[in-house]
């Protein structure tokens, strides 16, 4: 059941990495992992914050230096 929900918890990361401006983005991830802390095994937090960490790295699609 924890290795399901960890999952369900990457997806809500990635959708949205995908439909957010970056800062609600970040707003959102937070949320997920306050969430998180209290459904999944200290160390599946602790994978799921890298995560979020990796992703809130990344530059959106919109902030990335598209060449002319």
């Amino acid at each position: 059941m924890n290795e399901a929900l960890y999952i369900a918890c990457k997806e809500l990361i990635d959708d949205a990495k995908l439909g957010c401006a970056d800062l609600v983005f970040k707003e959102i991830c937070l949320e997920i992992l306050a969430r998180a802390k209290n459904i999944l095994s200290d160390i599946q937090f602790r994978e799921l914050a890298q995560y979020a960490a990796e992703k809130m790295q990344e530059k959106s699609l919109s902030e990335a230096e598209l060449p002319i």
